[in-house]
């Protein structure tokens, strides 16, 4: 017998310390090598820690919530054979995203496989499940799908059979069981009874959440915010965006967000102060000339910001196709680190759910936050007629330390006149 100290590694993101967000193991436990222990969440990712070794866990670093240096204990397990007295998994950039509600990611084991293509950063997927080329796990017996013992375990209690859930790799994991429950044809969940009370629950404040709450509470404590709002007439670009839209082709759909980002950026250089971060620290103010536009996504993990690179270079086409990656990439988990860092200005919007008015917060330190609201149809006057038109609401809340009013309303006034006339959007 021999004791092995698995050390919490470099995640190579240049943290100083991790917060335990979950335990899969307790003293006592007798654990397999590679087995997942426990999930560490970082400011951009919640990573799965795996053990290299096998053996019985002694020692545990702490409770759900505590923060843990790099390099230090975390598990201590009692090693069968004669396992060298301490170590830590190499650090590796390969983190690897996971599904948005459970924001996870993989801190690779002692001997990963060979990993083709981009690797993704943040999350977790337990294993489970070759897959077809259609991504569909093959038809055959529970007991030889590949899937790890906690996966097992939840689709067990969920009433779910592994062999009708779909994945994208050699494993079922766990974010490939939420896929299912939330999109998949759901058969074999037991829903609970509509008609039943729930109990009482206490969540604790760890992890995404917590970092979201932190964020949020500092925005709002240090920047004094203004919202302004103006209702702009989006009609001919409605009828712009359908006549694209019937010729479009195998491209991708156009939502009214491409327009706007394109409208977004040619106004920009008009107003620089939009475009811009503060360091209140320093007493600096960085006018971007480029736009990184960052776009807020709800996952069910809570809201991220995927960021959209040198916008302004984009026509409609080219930003349909990244909104939709970046979605897409936020809502599974599979967002890489750079892709969720790096915003001059954010657009958020909560599409057909949009209210009337939103006052949305800043993402610190930029300046400014966009919000789309949704479109209504409305009568209006057009001169002595009475018409339909299909009217939307758009927010603007702003760094007042920064940006003026006028500058908001300038900025807004001059946004609106490129949606309201959208041959200016595709004029050079």
């Amino acid at each position: 017998m021999a004791r092995f100290t698995f050390r919490l590694p470099d995640i190579g993101e240049g943290i100083s310390e991790a917060e335990i967000v979950a335990w899969h193991v307790q003293v006592g436990d007798r654990i397999e090598e590679d087995q997942q222990v426990a999930d560490m969440m970082t400011d951009k990712a919640t990573v799965e820690m795996e053990s290299p070794v096998s053996g019985v866990v002694l020692e545990i670093a702490g409770e759900v919530g505590d923060q843990v240096p790099i390099g230090s204990a975390l598990i201590v397990v009692e090693t069968d054979g004669d396992a060298a007295e301490e170590t830590a998994p190499p650090s590796e950039d390969v983190l690897e995203a996971e599904n948005p509600g459970v924001e996870e990611a993989t801190s690779p084991p002692a001997h990963p496989e060979p990993v083709e293509g981009p690797v993704a950063a943040s999350a977790t997927q337990e294993e489970s499940g070759p897959s077809t080329s259609s991504g569909r796990a093959e038809e055959m017996p529970h007991a030889q799908i590949l899937a790890s013992p906690a996966v097992r375990a939840r689709a067990k209690d969920l009433g779910v059979d592994l062999g009708s859930v779909k994945s994208d790799g050699n494993h079922i994991r766990h974010a490939d069981l939420d896929a299912f429950l939330r999109y998949g044809s759901g058969q074999g969940y037991r829903a609970p009874h509509a008609s039943r009370a729930r109990e009482d629950e206490a969540v604790k404040v760890i992890g995404m959440r917590r970092r979201i709450a932190e964020n949020m509470a500092a925005s709002k404590r240090a920047i004094p915010h203004f919202t302004y709002v103006d209702e702009i007439d989006v009609t001919a670009l409605e009828e712009v965006r359908a006549d694209l839209n019937a010729n479009r082709g195998g491209r991708p759909k156009l939502t009214m967000l491409p327009f706007l980002i394109v409208a977004i950026c040619r106004t920009i250089p008009q107003f620089p102060m939009i475009n811009a971060r503060y360091d209140d620290e320093a007493g600096v103010v960085t006018r971007h000339g480029r736009v990184h536009l960052g776009m807020a996504a709800q996952t069910d993990a809570g809201l991220m910001v995927p960021v959209i690179r040198d916008a302004q270079d984009l026509n409609v086409w080219q930003l349909a196709s990244e909104i939709g990656r970046l979605a897409e990439a936020a809502r599974t988990g599979k967002a890489r680190s750079e892709e969720l860092s790096g915003s001059t200005l954010t657009i958020t919007s909560l599409g057909p759910l949009g209210g009337i008015v939103t006052t949305p917060v800043i993402n610190r330190p930029e300046v400014a936050i966009i919000g789309p609201n949704k479109i209504v149809e409305r009568p209006i006057f057009q001169g002595d007629e009475i018409v339909r038109a299909k009217l939307m609401n758009l927010s603007i809340s702003c760094d007042h330390r920064v940006v003026d009013g006028h500058d908001a309303a300038s900025f807004v006034a001059a946004l609106k006149k490129l949606v309201e006339t959208p041959v200016l959007l595709f004029a050079d």
